[in-house]
């Protein structure tokens, strides 16, 4: 059996799927996109695609997508001057689709602190339904509802 000299798994995944090259390019750009055009265009502009040496970037309004268009050979030498995989620039009008982190998970909120004279009127209330189920929902909700409520306010 002929065994080759071991090859990075970065090497080997780029031959399994040839388009990840691409991807990971874009990828490293976004990331260093600000510092490479500038944290004005930064702001309106953000790098989508490469396909073919030409970088797909979408711009947020039309009168940055005159802009950039006017100003693409420069950004274009200035690019391929980093990455020379980038030989041309394509600018089109839309929302970018930058995969976010995701939003910092909400705690849950806290039960609202109720003295015992608010837990007795609760239960007051409560009393007056028959249905077990519906009163403890009851509960709850009037728990959360008087919580809520500013102190010093009649309830």
């Amino acid at each position: 059996m002929n065994r080759s000299a071991p090859r990075p798994v970065g090497e080997l995944l780029l031959n399994a799927v040839p388009l990840l090259e691409d991807r990971l390019l874009v990828e490293r750009l976004r990331r260093r996109w600000s510092t490479l055009v500038g944290a004005e265009v930064a702001r309106r502009a953000q790098p989508q695609a490469l396909t073919n040496g030409c970088l797909h970037v979408v711009v947020d309004n039309s009168p940055w997508l005159h802009e950039l268009t006017l100003r693409g050979p420069e950004l274009t030498t200035r690019l391929h001057a980093e990455t020379p995989a980038i030989r041309s620039l394509r600018f089109s009008l839309g929302a970018a689709t930058v995969e976010d982190a995701p939003p910092p998970a909400r705690s849950a909120p806290r039960a609202p602190r109720l003295t015992d004279d608010d837990s007795r009127a609760i239960d007051a209330a409560a009393a007056a339904i028959s249905d077990p189920a519906l009163a403890q929902s009851a509960r709850r909700l009037m728990a959360r509802a008087w919580g809520a409520a500013p102190r010093g306010q009649e309830r």
